[in-house]
């Protein structure tokens, strides 16, 4: 028998409705939430972080978003996931944008990297 998703999981997964059908798992002691596969938030300590990335950074934390940092191994540790403005947590309509920005990180994460292109010489002679 599956274990029943959390009840804060589930709201985090109807908020981010609108991206299309959410999947949250159990992950470290948390929970992951994804869409097509892909990882677009994470939820830590009673608190939903949104996948980020360097092109998306700044809009977040605009907005007063909080990184998601934790310690390991006596570091501290930040992932690309910020908290969402509280508003944000309220309705679907009111967190799509923040959904948005997320999975638009989650596809830029998924995109393969350009392999430098080797070989002949740019040297004239």
């Amino acid at each position: 028998m599956a274990k029943p998703i959390d009840p804060f999981a589930s709201y985090a997964c109807e908020l981010l409705s609108g991206l299309g059908p959410c999947v949250a798992r159990r992950m470290f002691g948390g929970w992951g939430i994804s869409v097509d596969g892909m990882n677009v938030a994470i939820i830590a300590w009673d608190t939903l972080f949104l996948k980020t990335n360097a092109e998306t950074e700044p809009q977040w934390l605009a907005a007063g978003a909080q990184p998601f940092v934790f310690e390991a191994k006596g570091k501290r540790m930040k992932l690309n996931y910020h908290t969402p403005p509280a508003e944000a947590l309220e309705s679907p309509a009111l967190m799509l944008p923040w959904a948005r920005l997320a999975l638009q990180a989650a596809v830029s994460a998924r995109k393969p990297q350009r392999k430098p292109v080797t070989g002949g010489s740019t040297r004239k002679g």
